[in-house]
């Protein structure tokens, strides 16, 4: 069953009802187009949709374009024939028998580790498993069972899906939810509702530690953000914490895993690091450039770093594989158990993890790594910087790839953007890195491009001309 829904509770009574009755749901994102829908709906098998009118068309001509009837297409606002109409059925909920370590319970789309969207099934032990692992670790870091968590991270992610809804519910806490993120909104509800502990992607971290409209609202009662979806750098961590007097943790998941493999604790994880792996979870990593994936070893003392190399993790979390898929399956879903999250990292003599970028988005300039997410994080520390991406960039006369950046510049007092030098803003990088990690081309531009979890699109970056 295919469900088409923004964060609302007819989401969360939706998404149960179909687990319940024994079916899978395939969970398909609220800004989906019609062709998106259309093709999820066809690689997936799914034989019904539940969507909702207020999301436009996308759903219904999609689910059509797939090949359903209407009758195949259920509104579920609709108080004829949605949500409403099919509780005052009362109808007994049925008597379903299957394995839980094989059915699968959710086929949310990821790109996973070789670029295109596929459907990675996830049973429901998979699920039952991440959301032990992270509930009591939640109450022993910042949430009660009085909290009131804020939900504003898409329910159709694996993250909000597993990690806000699932795990939240299994908490017993409150949860308040937003289809969107609006800052002004996002702000009121943190007041009226005093909020204590809130997920977040790094580009809300960004507007929460610079944003002049946080100063205007009382959100004294949050205490703890929680941020996922992509790394978190630590000087901005700083920002959010000094602004908000809050205790800022990451952690990191994939949709492979159910989400989560590894997350901070209180007072104990290095800011920058996404902490320790999570319960019955092994990690190892290893050396991409070995024939045989030797694994990289521990840093002797306090205070170093081991050598960069590909995470993989192992855990009951683990998916079954991807759906129809078994080539992209055995790339990334190894014969004795390990998952190859495609995310370089480093770890310290403790054990924790410290995420260096993604394997496919590493720039290679005249042999050497250059990391993107790292000049990122440096570029947005900058005044007149907002936000930023980078990528790398074939330059044409000698084909070398190099590290070419897109930057938001911040407003000004009257709301402008304010004038930012590019060869002055790439002196200020070259005097802050290692030579061969030198910023070599800047763009302005009025927006990043992310995804709905806030991940950088930079495929949408890389074909963008090279401005005069």
């Amino acid at each position: 069953v295919a469900l088409h829904c923004p964060n609302t509770h007819v989401f969360a009574v939706a998404f149960h009802g179909i687990l319940r009755a024994g079916a899978t749901v395939t969970t398909v994102g609220s800004l989906g187009t019609v062709e998106d829908v259309a093709k999820q709906v066809a690689n997936s098998g799914a034989s019904l949709v539940f969507t909702v009118s207020l999301l436009g068309n996308a759903g219904f001509e999609g689910a059509r374009k797939a090949g359903l009837s209407d009758d195949r297409i259920i509104d579920l606002v609709d108080p004829a024939t949605g949500l409403q109409a099919l509780l005052k059925e009362a109808s007994p909920a049925p008597e379903v028998s299957f394995d839980p370590a094989t059915h699968i319970a959710v086929l949310p789309y990821s790109s996973g580790t070789t670029g295109v969207p596929k459907g990675v099934q996830l049973s429901h032990r998979n699920l039952v498993s991440n959301i032990v692992q992270c509930g009591p670790w939640l109450l022993e870091n910042g949430q009660t069972r009085d909290s009131v968590i804020m939900c504003v991270l898409p329910f159709f992610h694996i993250y909000g899906m597993n990690v806000l809804l699932n795990t939240t519910l299994f908490n017993r806490t409150h949860m308040v939810t937003m289809p969107s993120f609006d800052l002004p909104t996002f702000l009121e509800l943190h007041q009226k509702h005093q909020i204590d502990f809130t997920f977040v992607a790094p580009p809300i971290a960004v507007v929460l530690a610079n944003h002049p409209l946080v100063d205007e609202y009382e959100i004294d009662h949050l205490t703890t953000v929680l941020s996922g979806a992509a790394a978190l750098d630590d000087k901005l961590a700083e920002a959010v914490q000094s602004r908000l007097g809050v205790k800022v943790l990451q952690g990191f998941g994939m949709t492979e895993a159910s989400p989560v493999t590894h997350i901070s604790s209180r007072g104990e994880t290095p800011l920058a690091s996404i902490g320790l792996p999570v319960a019955n979870t092994e990690c190892k990593v290893v050396d991409l450039r070995d024939p045989d994936f030797a694994e990289i070893l521990p840093p002797g003392n306090e205070g170093e770093r081991s050598d960069s190399g590909e995470m993989w993790v192992r855990g009951p979390q683990v998916m079954l594989g991807y759906h129809n898929n078994e080539e992209a399956t055995e790339i990334t879903l190894l014969r004795d158990g390990w998952l190859r999250t495609g995310d370089i990292v480093e770890y310290d003599y403790e054990g924790n993890v410290y995420v260096v970028d993604r394997a496919k988005e590493l720039i290679k300039y005249k042999g050497y790594q250059v990391a993107p997410a790292e000049l990122e994080a440096l570029l947005i520390t900058h005044e007149s910087i907002a936000d930023a991406a980078v990528v790398g960039y074939l330059r044409a006369e000698d084909g070398e790839e190099i590290p070419r950046a897109f930057v938001v510049p911040q407003a000004g007092e009257d709301g402008a953007p304010v004038a930012v030098d590019t060869e002055a803003l790439m002196e200020w990088v070259a005097e802050r890195v290692a030579p061969y990690k030198k910023v070599r081309l800047v763009e302005i531009i009025d927006e990043i491009p992310k995804s709905g979890t806030g991940k950088i699109l930079r495929k949408n970056l890389r074909d963008v001309p090279v401005s005069s």
